[in-house]
């Protein structure tokens, strides 16, 4: 039975394919995107947006939260069949081409998406699914030949095999413009691991992280790695461009899959102070205390207003650059800002593992260095600003 947002957004003429029948769903109580504002009233999102969300959360629910504290402890997440999961529900390709498995639906879907995957009370699977639909895929999907998508792509979306990435190296960090060749003898440091062995691909111990628990990672060696001619995607040399268009997406996802999890940390921070006291009154009375949320949920609200502008005016064919990452430093500088403060009022329990507040406190560390850090970001504003110094030529 196909689910209920599919059946709207066949209704709305936005979905492409047969609908054999629909399955009614009702919508969690819980659920921040049936409760959070009215459809008709929202910026970007539409009663099918809310519908997608809705079904996602189900899976949430009942697939992924109830087993995270298990994987977090164990320092990974059963990846196959989570993504075997969201793929036959459709999440793994909301904006990739019909023809490969796909629901070909604008990058609006998408943000939806992200901003649900939030609402997992930890960072690393939600970052993990981000890498397999909107991270390592893109480019396949956009400049991939049919064969290399046939290949690759349709069984990322299906959730058939699990994506990864490897961009930081020993001694360039997370460097993108490396030179293009047919054979690769490199060091990548930080890849979450799903590796195909192939001859000439080694991989290292697992590396202990201090955040992001559930997604594995590890030191990855490629040596004199021999990659077919066929395996190009697009054309030869275009590599660094490909990735710095897809870089509009990647940061605007993450910052709007950050929104959910800090809004999260906000109420139950509310909840926690209102029912402990200290002299006598709930902590949540102190004027520090509540003054102090309401400037985090106004900075929060400021982020939201941001990534849905930027994500409005991408969807119409603009460049977002500068507003994306306005977006991505925003989010992880707030999320640093919001998670410390919100331990704070949690006393001794924010030192526990026992918690949301500790987890996200570690977790969302890593929003200001993935996916080009806060000053790469602020370089990239600068230049739009012009006001980035020359380069000297000595």
């Amino acid at each position: 039975m196909a689910p209920r947002w599919l059946a709207l957004l066949a209704r709305a003429g936005q979905a492409k394919w047969p609908l054999p029948g629909c399955a009614s769903y009702r919508p969690s109580s819980s659920s921040a995107a049936a409760e959070a504002t009215s459809d008709r009233n929202h910026l970007i999102y539409t009663q099918e947006h809310f519908a997608l969300r809705a079904s996602l959360r189900k899976i949430i629910d009942k697939e992924i939260n109830p087993f995270v504290d298990k994987w977090e402890e164990e320092g990974q997440f059963p990846a196959h069949q989570v993504f075997k999961i969201l793929g036959k529900a459709g999440f793994l390709g909301v904006n990739k081409p019909i023809e490969y498995g796909g629901l070909g639906l604008d990058f609006s879907y998408s943000m939806a998406v992200a901003e649900e995957l939030g609402n997992i009370r930890c960072g690393g699977v939600p970052m993990a699914i981000g890498v397999q639909s909107d991270m390592a895929t893109p480019a396949l999907a956009r400049f991939g030949s049919d064969e290399l998508k046939q290949q690759f792509l349709a069984p990322t979306i299906a959730g058939d095999v699990v994506a990864c990435l490897g961009v930081s190296e020993p001694e360039a960090g997370s460097d993108v413009a490396v030179s293009d060749r047919n054979t690769l003898t490199k060091t990548k440091m930080l890849v979450a691991v799903d590796i195909v062995k192939l001859p000439g691909v080694h991989v290292a111990k697992k590396i202990e992280k201090i955040g992001m628990r559930s997604s594995d990672t590890a030191q990855i060696f490629f040596e004199d790695v021999r990659v077919p001619s066929k395996y190009l995607i697009g054309e030869e040399g275009m590599g660094f461009t490909y990735q710095m268009l897809q870089f509009q997406e990647e940061r605007l996802w993450a910052a709007a899959n950050i929104l959910a999890p800090l809004e999260n940390v906000i109420q139950e921070t509310i909840d926690y102070t209102r029912q402990r006291k200290t002299f006598n009154q709930p902590i949540l009375y102190n004027q520090t205390v509540h003054f102090r949320l309401a400037e985090l949920t106004t900075e929060l609200e400021l982020l939201r207003s941001l990534v849905y502008r930027a994500v409005a005016l991408y969807i119409q064919g603009n460049d977002v650059t500068k507003l994306a990452s306005m977006a991505k430093l925003k989010a992880g500088r707030l999320a640093r800002e919001l998670t410390d403060s919100c331990l704070q009022f949690w006393g001794g329990m924010g030192f526990t593992n026992e918690v949301l507040v500790s987890r996200l406190y570690r977790d969302s560390r890593l929003l200001s260095i993935g996916g080009g850090s806060d000053e790469v970001m602020l370089s990239i504003i600068c230049k739009y600003m012009q006001t980035l110094p020359k380069k000297q030529h000595l």
